[in-house]
């Protein structure tokens, strides 16, 4: 059974009205606190039905697999209901993990809760034959991140459950403020709960009471390039330039997307359908949903010489010279992502 996390709670509340619960949970994405959350009501859930003894399993490297045998049909001395979890952090079990889950979800012991937490799998890990098991035989719980986009309404949510709301001005402050860290947003909101009383919070309040603590993802580059995001494509590079994110990686971020969106380009114009492109190229996730949009913005022509402009910043990174460019290499990055998101050269 697979359930976005948001739906979880609903899941949960019906599961304890019946009085029971799956036997496995998976929880599964990259965002720490609403995977957190997610296990904690899973967790909080299982204690109200009488679960009373835990186990946990780090399953790193070196992992010994028998160990997950041994938890799960080992007796309690304690409770006769018992929650084991499995973390999972590398989301790779290796052969002798995926055989003894899969032994596992075959016949899972009764009166044991398993919960297991995975980070986001890609495509070809997701298809693999345990995780297919544990997604036939689990509540598979998958947590998706919040992108910039959907942030302030996020944040407005979480202000109301300390009966608190804000502008949107506001909220689009402390999203750009908290760039990318939901466990910094999450601080920040139960900040301005012990400073303010309940009720409306003005933009004066929320700008005294939030402090920059953003973390800037090289990854995030791309798809404020895609969406066309100017504005915030400026302001990831700055947050990179300063935190000293080493600028070979980051320039190889921007020229890897460039060639991604010119290799598309080249194949829709050639009459590939996107869809077909998407799944050659292995374009999924929110840059499938963008893509399309930057197609449209950037020709094949534009995208060329953003390339060759980004051949030129490799030669002033490596001490050589580039003629008719800017002897600081962040400058002309930032020039490239506007060009990129306004859809035109300079």
């Amino acid at each position: 059974m697979l359930l976005k996390a948001d739906a979880l709670s609903g899941h949960l509340q019906a599961r304890q009205k019946s009085g029971t619960l799956a036997p496995i949970y998976v929880t599964a994405g990259d965002e720490p606190l609403l995977a957190i959350e997610a296990a904690d009501a899973i967790r909080a859930a299982a204690r109200a039905l009488g679960y009373g003894e835990r186990e946990v399993l780090h399953a790193d490297a070196r992992f010994d697999w028998s160990r997950l045998a041994q938890a799960t049909t080992g007796l309690s001395l304690f409770s006769e209901k018992r929650i084991v979890e499995l973390r999972l952090p590398g989301g790779k079990p290796g052969k002798a993990g995926a055989e003894a889950l899969c032994k596992f979800v075959e016949n899972p012991p009764q009166d044991l809760l398993a919960l297991i937490s995975l980070p986001r799998l890609d495509r070809d890990t997701r298809g693999s034959r345990w995780a297919s098991a544990l997604e036939h035989a689990a509540v598979w719980v998958d947590v998706e991140r919040i992108d910039r986009q959907a942030l302030p309404e996020w944040i407005g949510g979480r202000l109301a459950r300390n009966s608190q709301r804000a502008a949107r001005a506001a909220l689009e402050f402390i999203a750009d403020r908290v760039e990318g860290n939901l466990l910094a947003a999450h601080q920040e909101i139960g900040k301005l709960a012990l400073l303010y009383p309940p009720g409306e919070l003005s933009l004066e309040q929320v700008t005294d009471a939030v402090l920059n603590v953003a973390r800037y993802d090289v990854y995030a580059l791309a798809p404020a390039l895609l969406a066309g995001d100017g504005a915030r494509a400026l302001r990831l590079l700055e947050g990179l330039r300063i935190e000293g994110e080493p600028l070979p990686l980051v320039l190889w971020v921007v020229a890897e997307e460039l060639r991604t969106l010119l290799r598309a380009q080249d194949a829709v114009a050639g009459g590939k359908p996107f869809g077909i492109v998407a799944r050659e190229l292995r374009i999924w996730g929110p840059r499938e949903k963008l893509m399309p949009k930057a197609l449209r913005r950037l020709p094949a022509q534009t995208l060329a010489a953003l390339l060759a402009r980004c051949s030129d910043i490799d030669r002033l990174v490596k001490g050589l010279a580039a003629p008719l460019r800017d002897s600081d290499p962040w400058l002309e990055l930032g020039d490239i992502a506007i060009a990129c998101t306004a859809g035109g050269t300079r």
